[in-house]
C-alpha cells in the first residue's frame, strides 16, 4: 500500500517559485506515494494550485506544464513592468535599510490595483476556478490555502471547491503593497499572518496523512548575529514567516509522542511523520518581490533539483 503525503507550502513571495520546482521535481520522478493533499501560503498557494490542477485534470505532466505557466506568466514583461519591478525591490530594499524612504498605503498608490489585477488575469488565464467542483472526486487530493480575516481577527483557509480566485488573491495580499481583498463581506489579508502554510486542516480535513512534506522558504538558522538595520529586518522577516509553522509542527509531534506513549489509540490516531525540503539560499527579504525572469528561472531549477534529490533520498532510505 502506498504512504499517503501531504505537501505543505510556505510562503515567501517570488522566493515560492523555488516551490514550483520542488513540485515539478517530485512529480515528475513519479514518486511511490499517493498524494492526498496540498497547502499553501501566498506564493507557495499559487504553486500548490497549480500542482493540485494539474493533477485533478490531466496528471503529473500537466501539473508540471501548468506550474512552468504559471510562473512565466508571473515573471516581469519587457519594459514598463519590468522597470516597476526593480524599482520596487530597490525602494524596498532601501526602507528595510534605514533609508528615509516615505511609506504610501496600497490604498493610495497606482499599482496595487495594477498588481493584483495582473495576478487575477494570470490565475484565470490558466485555471478554471468554476470548473473545479466538478473535477473533485471522492478520492481526489485536497487543496487549502491560508489566509487571514482582518475583521475577526481569525485565520481562515479554504480548500476544494471553495478555492476561487478571489481565495488565491487574498493568501497573496500583502497588506503594504495590496488592498485587503473582500470573501464574504469580510476583509482577507496575506496568510503570511496565520498559518505559513496550514499543517493542522491537512490532518484535520479528512486527509489523513502518513506523511506531511513541507516546502520551507525561510531559513531555519542564521550562523552570524544580524547587525545592520537591513540584516535585522531579514532576520525579522524570515523568524515571523516561520513561527505559525514551527507550531503547528511541534503540535504534530507531541501527538505522535502521546500516541507512541498510548496516551491516544491507535485505532482513531495514527502518527504522522514530518520532513522538509529546505531553500536555504541567504537572500534579502525585498528579494521576495523580485519577479525577473532570469531570478524565477534560476529558483524554478533549483527547486527542481532540490525535488529530484530529495525523493532519490527517500528511496535510498526506504531500499
Amino acid at each position: 500500500m502506498s504512504k499517503r503525503v501531504a505537501i505543505a507550502c510556505q510562503g515567501g513571495g517570488s522566493h515560492t517559485a523555488f516551490t514550483g520546482g520542488v513540485l515539478k521535481g517530485i512529480l515528475d520522478e513519479d514518486p511511490d506515494v499517493d498524494i492526498v493533499g496540498f497547502s499553501g501560503t501566498s506564493g507557495g498557494a499559487v504553486s500548490a494550485l497549480a500542482a493540485w490542477y494539474g493533477l485533478l485534470t490531466e496528471g503529473p505532466e500537466k501539473a508540471c506544464r501548468l506550474i512552468d505557466a504559471l510562473w512565466g506568466d508571473i515573471a516581469a514583461n519587457p519594459g514598463v513592468d519590468r522597470w516597476v519591478n526593480s524599482s520596487m525591490v530597490a525602494w524596498t530594499r532601501a526602507g528595510n535599510s534605514g533609508l528615509p524612504i516615505p511609506e504610501v498605503s496600497p490604498y493610495q498608490h497606482p499599482f496595487s490595483d495594477w498588481g493584483h489585477n495582473q495576478l487575477r488575469a494570470t490565475l484565470e488565464q490558466f485555471i478554471d476556478f468554476e470548473r473545479i467542483p466538478d473535477l473533485l472526486e471522492a478520492d481526489s487530493p485536497e487543496l487549502v490555502v491560508g489566509t487571514v480575516n482582518v475583521n475577526a481577527g481569525e485565520f481562515e483557509t479554504f480548500a476544494d471547491e471553495d478555492i476561487t480566485v478571489e481565495a488565491m488573491l487574498a493568501s497573496t495580499a500583502l497588506p503594504t503593497l495590496f488592498p485587503a481583498v473582500e470573501i464574504h463581506g469580510h476583509s482577507h489579508w496575506d496568510g503570511l499572518f496565520s498559518q505559513n502554510p496550514p499543517i493542522h486542516d491537512l490532518l484535520t480535513n479528512g486527509t489523513k496523512p502518513d506523511e506531511i512534506w513541507v516546502v520551507q522558504i525561510n531559513p531555519q538558522t542564521r550562523e552570524t548575529e544580524p547587525k545592520s538595520l537591513l540584516e535585522i529586518h531579514d532576520r525579522r522577516n524570515e523568524l515571523a514567516g516561520n513561527i505559525s509553522m514551527n507550531q503547528e509542527l511541534r503540535f504534530i509531534h507531541t501527538v505522535n509522542e502521546w500516541i507512541e506513549a498510548g496516551h491516544l489509540p491507535r485505532e482513531h490516531y495514527n502518527v504522522v511523520r514530518t520532513r522538509k525540503i529546505m531553500f536555504n539560499r541567504d537572500l534579502h527579504a525585498a528579494s521576495k518581490l523580485d519577479r525577473s525572469p532570469d531570478f524565477l528561472a534560476e529558483l524554478l531549477e533549483l527547486g527542481e533539483r532540490r525535488g529530484r534529490s530529495f525523493i532519490d533520498q527517500m528511496r535510498t532510505s526506504t531500499s
